[in-house]
């Protein structure tokens, strides 16, 4: 893409612009939990105890730590403690399996665990030392916490430290944890100068904005609304532990006025689907994580014209966005919703299997440089050197992730995502990537939604299975008649069907509309109908 002006990253780190947020606002209302919130003077504060705590455990400069709390203000606040001793943050799920948790323990070589006395069972006996901050002597929060004297210590990193750890899956089955500087999150957070064209602008992040920290720990899209909210003096609204319904959602964004919301592209829909009303306080909405609907999109356009809507993407590797799109003209959603443009002090590049850019408009491999690219992968260099790699269009030391994701640029300029590089398959000695055949797929005026995975029942004998969500034919039970119709194959379809029923589209149908748009081996054996796509405990589609 033709360069652009970058406005000016700060030099500091996460902690560092916290301390000058809570100095120009001590008393506006930084953590809101129930009818409870903290000040950004008293989370300044309390976070300075919890750090010289931490300090005198050893956390310092590189040290990892575990982080096993639920959500709540003392988990924000011990977030902050650990960067401002020094360390880097390693979100640990309490709902996790015990196995699990110990794995990444043992991987981050974490020595401390900030978390609750109720968490002990399910953390490693003798791991680290458990710092439980449930004890009154020990809670930040409580007012008969013991003092702990010395000043809080000074961090010691620069804008390039370690600032957490974040774990993903691999293909191999084992996670990869994915090391993240202060720099990616300040590059994340710190917007473009107000009043600019720039199109790394793809949010207002200011003072007068209220986030709810939604999305899990453990995922990346918590970069966002936790600093996204306290290094621009936001308000962050955290909800109750525990699962929350559609309405609890929708209840605590009229509750606290929340104006900036990120949703996975799975909830998403659902809102859309059960109760945009909902989403109406809401003035920024982020969503993605997966592939946004193209007829949702359309609906959050026509029916909430005062709610901006924004299409994010970006992996954890390059800390949480790399390119975003202010969803505003509908012209714009065919055949999908765009990517959209890097966001400041982002590149993108789009290339061939040999490492060269790919012409305008022909797919490629989505390449990412920048300051948000992370370190790369916890101790697995071998790893870091093949995703991470020297990148051939800028300076000395300059670096690339290769994503594996298959993209390519719009006439209009806008960056479109079409699937996984590593999501194609075999199929009868032909590649087939499964996600231009769901882009094609929901096309269709009766498809909402569609996934598609390769069965292979019988060794050698791959078949490509369409599930779908259909749109409803109407209240009275035609949906389900309509479901069972489109799943039949097209032998078994037939002309005596309702006419009611005749609207849904059969599995001819299906295979024939396809057979308009993509090469044979790409059309599937089968389409089964789901009443919603299951989803991950992330919010994307589980197609496992």
């Amino acid at each position: 893409m033709p360069s652009r002006p970058e406005p000016a990253l700060p030099e500091s780190t996460i902690d560092g612009l916290f301390a000058a947020q809570a100095r120009r606002t001590p008393d506006a209302v930084a953590v809101v939990e129930g009818a409870s919130a903290l000040s950004y003077g008293e989370l300044d504060r309390r976070s300075d105890r919890l750090a010289r705590r931490l300090a005198a455990l050893g956390v310092g400069p590189e040290v990892r730590v575990g982080l096993c709390l639920d959500r709540g203000r003392e988990r924000v606040l011990a977030t902050l403690a650990i960067l401002k001793a020094g360390g880097a943050y390693v979100p640990l799920d309490p709902a996790d399996p015990a196995e699990r948790l110990a794995f990444l323990l043992s991987d981050t070589g974490a020595p401390v665990v900030v978390t609750a006395e109720r968490f002990r069972a399910v953390l490693p006996e003798g791991a680290a030392t458990l710092l439980c901050l449930d004890l009154p002597a020990i809670s930040p929060i409580s007012p008969s916490a013991a003092p702990c004297g010395a000043p809080p210590p000074a961090g010691g990193i620069g804008p390039d430290g370690l600032a957490y750890v974040m774990y993903t899956s691999g293909s191999t089955g084992r996670p990869k944890g994915v090391a993240v500087r202060h720099r990616g999150v300040v590059r994340l957070v710190h917007p473009a100068p107000a009043g600019t064209a720039d199109t790394a602008d793809y949010a207002a992040l200011g003072p007068g904005e209220v986030f709810l920290q939604l999305a899990p720990f453990s995922f990346d899209a918590s970069t966002l609304e936790i600093w996204g909210a306290l290094l621009n003096g936001g308000r962050l609204v955290m909800p109750p532990p525990g699962d929350l319904s559609l309405a609890d959602l929708a209840a605590l964004l009229a509750r606290h006025g929340v104006t900036v919301l990120w949703l996975t592209a799975g909830l998403f829909h659902q809102m859309v689907e059960l109760d945009l009303a909902g989403l109406a306080p809401v003035r920024q909405l982020l969503a993605g994580g997966d592939v946004l609907s193209v007829p949702h999109v359309r609906r959050v356009l026509a029916e909430l014209p005062g709610t901006r809507l924004i299409n994010g993407y970006g992996p954890t590797e390059n800390t949480t966005f790399t390119c975003c799109f202010p969803i505003a003209d509908p012209d714009r959603l065919t055949p999908s919703v765009p990517l959209g443009y890097p966001i400041a002090r982002t590149t993108v590049h789009l290339l061939g299997p040999d490492g060269e850019p790919v012409s305008p408009g022909e797919p490629g491999e989505i390449a990412i440089g920048g300051d948000g690219l992370a370190r790369g992968y916890l101790d697995r260099p071998e790893l870091t050197a093949e995703r991470f790699v020297p990148s051939p269009f800028g300076g000395r030391g300059e670096r690339l992730y290769r994503t594996g994701d298959l993209g390519r640029l719009r006439p209009t300029g806008e960056f479109e995502f079409l699937g996984r590089i590593d999501g194609q398959v075999k199929v009868r000695g032909f590649r087939v990537e499964p996600g231009e055949i769901e882009a094609a797929l929901v096309l269709h005026p009766r498809v909402r939604q569609a996934a598609v995975v390769v069965r292979e029942d019988r060794p050698g004998d791959k078949r490509l299975v369409a599930w779908l969500v259909l749109e409803p034919v109407d209240p009275a039970g035609g949906l389900l008649r309509a479901l069972r119709a489109a799943s039949r194959p097209s032998s078994e379809s037939t002309g005596s069907r309702t006419s009611q029923v005749a609207e849904s589209p059969s599995a001819a149908e299906l295979r024939a509309f396809l057979a308009d748009r993509l090469p044979e081996p790409m059309i599937p054996a089968f389409f089964l109908p789901l009443p919603a796509l299951p989803l991950t405990a992330n919010g994307k589609v589980d197609r496992r």
